[in-house]
C-alpha cells in the first residue's frame, strides 16, 4: 500500500481509466452517465460557481452527494458528481481536476491521502460522520459457531473459509490492507487469497454463504445494513495490522475555499449520523428507492439540519441561502 507520489499528479492519463470503478457497481438509474473526473470543466475553475464532487459506489456517500447536489442546484450552483476509484479520486483532488470529496474514511485511507494532505495538495475541511467501523468481518453465527473474535483466530479455520477474504472494488484501501497482510503473512494469512469485486457482488456472496450455512470473511463497515442482516463481528486486530476507520471527513482541493467560498462553507457544514447513513443503505438496497428520492425525502424531513448546513451561505445570485431553500 503506497500513497501516490506527488510528482506528475496533474497528468490524469486516459490509461488510468482501468482504475475507475465500473458502472456495474451501482445502477445506471442512480448515477447517470459514467464520466471520468476531469471531463466536466468544474474542478479548478476559479469563480465558476460550480463544484465537481467525486464518489465511489457506496450508498451513504452517494446519498450525501445527492443531498448536497440538490441543495446547491436549488441555490443556482452547478454540481457534477463523478464516480472513480479511491486512488484516482485522490489524484484528481490533488491536481485540481476535481474539487471535493465527502467520503475520506480516516485513518483507513491514510495510505492514499496522507502524503497529499501533508503536502498541502488536499485540504481537510471537516468531519462529516463519526463512529464508523471498517475492517474484515464475519457473520455473527459463524463467529459463534467457530468461536472467532479476532483476525488471529481465522487461520486455524482456514478450510472452513476456503482461505478466502472477499473485498470490494479494486484499488480500495481496505483491499490493499488485506492484501498487504496476506503478502506479509500477518496472522498466518500468507496462503489466503483476496477476492476483489464490487460491493454488491461481495454482499451477494455473503448472502449466499449465509443461506447455505457456509463460513465467509469479507470487508465490512458501519454504517451499513450488513451489520443488521449478518450481525457482523468486526474482527479484533491485536497486532495493529488494520488501520481502522474512526471517522469520515470532507476534503477539498487546495484553493477551492477561496475560489468558491459559498459552496465550500456549505460542504464544510454537512454532517450525518451513522443511523442516517445506515438508513440510506436500507432505503436504497432493501426498499429499492432511488438516490434522488432518498435525498429529496431527507431534505424535506430535516429542515432544521438543512438550515444548519446553510448558515453563512448565499445563493449564486447573492440571496441568503436559507430564504431560498427553506421557503
Amino acid at each position: 500500500m503506497r500513497p501516490p507520489g506527488r510528482n506528475g499528479l496533474r497528468a490524469l492519463a486516459v490509461a488510468l481509466c482501468v482504475a475507475v470503478v465500473t458502472a456495474g457497481c451501482s445502477s445506471a438509474e442512480d448515477k447517470g452517465d459514467f464520466a471520468l473526473v476531469g471531463d466536466s470543466g468544474g474542478g479548478g475553475d476559479s469563480g465558476s460557481e460550480s463544484v465537481t464532487l467525486i464518489q465511489q459506489p457506496w450508498v451513504d456517500l452517494q446519498a450525501e452527494n445527492e443531498i448536497a447536489k440538490q441543495i446547491l442546484e436549488d441555490l443556482g450552483y452547478s454540481v457534477r458528481v463523478n464516480e472513480v476509484s479511491v486512488e484516482l479520486g485522490a489524484r484528481a483532488i490533488a491536481s485540481g481536476d476535481a474539487d471535493a470529496y465527502l467520503g475520506n474514511w480516516w485513518p483507513s485511507q491514510e495510505p492514499t491521502y496522507g502524503e497529499l494532505i501533508d503536502g498541502g495538495d488536499v485540504v481537510v475541511d471537516s468531519t462529516i460522520l463519526e463512529g464508523t467501523e471498517y475492517s474484515p468481518v464475519i457473520p455473527g453465527d459463524t463467529a459463534e459457531k467457530l468461536n472467532i473474535k479476532s483476525l488471529a483466530d481465522l487461520d486455524q479455520h482456514a478450510d472452513a473459509f476456503g482461505r478466502r477474504i472477499y473485498g470490494i472494488e479494486a484499488g480500495a484501501p481496505g483491499n490493499e490492507t488485506i492484501q498487504k497482510a496476506i503478502d506479509e503473512d500477518a496472522y498466518g494469512l500468507g496462503d489466503w487469497k483476496l477476492i476483489e469485486s464490487g460491493t454488491p457482488a461481495m454482499l451477494a456472496q455473503a448472502e449466499k454463504a449465509q443461506g447455505s450455512g457456509q463460513a465467509i470473511a469479507f470487508l465490512g463497515w458501519s454504517p451499513h445494513w450488513m451489520t443488521v442482516q449478518f450481525k457482523t463481528v468486526f474482527l479484533e486486530d491485536p497486532d495493529g495490522v488494520w488501520g481502522g476507520a474512526g471517522e469520515i471527513r470532507t476534503v477539498s482541493r487546495k484553493g477551492f475555499a477561496e475560489d468558491n467560498p459559498n459552496i465550500a462553507t456549505f460542504l464544510k457544514q454537512l454532517s450525518f449520523t451513522t443511523d442516517e447513513a445506515g438508513q440510506f443503505y436500507y432505503d436504497h438496497d432493501k426498499d429499492g428507492k432511488s438516490l434522488s428520492d432518498i435525498a429529496a425525502a431527507w431534505i424535506e424531513a430535516n429542515p432544521e439540519r438543512v438550515g444548519e448546513f446553510l448558515q453563512g451561505v448565499k445563493s449564486s445570485d447573492g440571496q441568503e441561502a436559507e430564504s431560498v431553500i427553506l421557503k
